[in-house]
């Protein structure tokens, strides 16, 4: 089974611009919402993807995602509750590790946040100077939530 096992944070300072390797524009909606199921649709770039994601145990959850073209994920995108999340990504690497740096625009402009994916729960990476205190637990910083409740309006 496919799963996802990532850890959020906030930032403390701007250091971590002086690291950036690359970075791309996200554009996502979510069909469903509900907490059991999130069903996302992306296009990073020119690439289009379908994302069914469970409801997180602890900082994991099941992730099933799929490519699909791209002109179906713009109409796919007019479905989706509003406002899209719209964000540009930062890869930045680490060690063993790569940090995605999700600077937010549109609603939730002002909102940064650094992910990491690990293949275990319990696994140890070096956190960066410039990141702060976790936030993986707490659901205002989830994607699908930011579209109900845009970090604009806390």
């Amino acid at each position: 089974m496919a799963y996802e096992i990532e850890r959020k944070f906030l930032l403390i300072n701007e250091q971590w611009r002086d690291e950036i390797e690359n970075s791309f524009t996200l554009r996502q909606g979510y069909l469903s919402t509900n907490p059991d199921a999130t069903v996302r649709i992306r296009i990073k770039n020119k690439q289009a993807t379908l994302t069914i994601k469970s409801k997180n145990i602890g900082i994991r959850r099941n992730e099933f995602e799929y490519q699909i073209p791209t002109e179906e994920a713009q109409q796919l995108l007019a479905l989706c509750e509003g406002p899209l999340i719209e964000k540009i990504r930062y890869t930045i690497y680490s060690g063993s590790h790569t940090w995605e740096i999700d600077e937010f625009s549109g609603d939730n402009t002002g909102l940064i946040l650094a992910e990491i994916e690990l293949t275990h729960e319990d696994d140890a990476f070096e956190k960066p100077t410039w990141v702060g205190d976790e936030v993986s637990g707490d659901v205002r910083y989830y994607n699908s939530n930011l579209v109900a409740h845009p970090f604009n309006n806390w």
